[in-house]
């Protein structure tokens, strides 16, 4: 087994904090003089709260996917939000228990730019925290631990069609000093590296574009992100996940965990021999997610999987390739949902 369940004291302790930090960020918004409204997006309904900027021109803050749970909590933000100190001793409560948190520096990094908008900008966490996040959402622990330097950052740029539609804007370059930790920009000005441990890294990736893989300006959040193929996927059809940290709950957007699983199996021919080891990690971190969503939610594993598939013969050809390293590294590996092509 890839994963072990979580305890039921840690998968109600998670809960709880989840649907507290669902509560406080919708009540935080809705302080704003405006109005909820539903906006369907490429098929699918989102919630948002539109208010006016200082010249009375309407903007919309991206609140989160129209599931039942939200528009619950849409509703239950005229009685109040659960404010910062119950907040901390819920997640006091879910350390306790025994659920995945962030460490303290990586927590800051995370709550500043959530603070700051970019995720109500449209922005999406990508990479392993979101993977390590899965296993309180998902109620699991993974049994071998992934960690991770660098915190990655995902944003559809230009690219309405797979975006968050959102007027906020921001300027990434002064949240990032705000931290005051000592990130320096480098790599065209898409990576910050902390200048006294430069192993801790914070990327900002987008999908490819016309001009290939230059690294292109984000104006919304006045930002430079590296293209990235096959990027898109991860940004289509978000859902909003709580991540754990010791001070309370940080709502971000992730991708849903079966895109991110058969991502990973896309992903993993494209690494140079250089970022073998990280190509590794990628087989490692689908294999557990299929492991678990193949006895859990098979038909949203195959639909992912058949959607991957359907994107082109370039597309089709890497997710194969993926799919059979997957097989040799885990041959007793259940993958019958990925043997559906057509």
């Amino acid at each position: 087994m890839l994963y072990t369940p979580q305890s039921t004291a840690a998968q109600t302790a998670f809960a709880s904090l989840s649907s507290a930090s669902m509560v406080e960020t919708v009540r935080h918004i809705a302080n704003l003089p405006g109005s909820f409204s539903l906006k369907t997006i490429k098929g699918k309904p989102y919630w948002y709260y539109q208010t006016p900027d200082l010249t009375g021109k309407q903007k919309q803050i991206f609140i989160g996917p129209a599931t039942a749970e939200m528009d619950g909590l849409v509703e239950q933000h005229r009685r109040g939000g659960a404010g910062q100190q119950h907040l901390k001793r819920l997640a006091q409560q879910a350390v306790a228990a025994g659920c995945t948190y962030l460490t303290p520096t990586h927590a800051k990094i995370v709550t500043r730019l959530a603070d700051a908008g970019f995720f109500q900008a449209g922005g999406i966490l990508v990479g392993t925290h979101v993977f390590m996040g899965y296993q309180n959402y998902l109620g699991i622990q993974w049994a071998s631990s992934a960690q991770t330097l660098d915190l990655d950052f995902a944003h559809a740029g230009k690219n309405v069609s797979i975006a968050i539609p959102s007027d906020v804007k921001m300027d990434m370059g002064s949240v990032i000093d705000s931290l005051k930790m000592g990130f320096v920009p480098v790599k065209s000005l898409t990576t910050y590296v902390k200048s006294d441990e430069t192993d801790l890294q914070i990327d900002f990736v987008t999908s490819l574009h016309r001009g290939g893989d230059t690294p292109v300006l984000v104006k919304a959040l006045n930002a430079t992100m590296q293209p990235l193929k096959f990027m898109e996927f991860s940004m289509e059809s978000p859902m909003q996940m709580a991540l754990l940290s010791q001070q309370g709950g940080i709502l971000v957007n992730v991708p849903p965990p079966e895109k991110y699983a058969v991502h990973k199996l896309l992903v993993h021919g494209e690494r140079p021999q250089s970022m073998r080891v990280k190509a590794a990690k990628d087989l490692e971190q689908a294999a557990a997610l299929i492991e678990y969503l193949g006895e859990y939610d098979k038909p949203a594993l195959s639909d992912a999987w058949r959607d991957l598939n359907h994107r082109g013969p370039g597309w089709r050809s890497r997710a194969q390739q993926g799919l059979q390293a997957l097989k040799t590294a885990h041959p007793g590996l259940d993958v019958s949902a990925l043997e559906i092509s057509s």
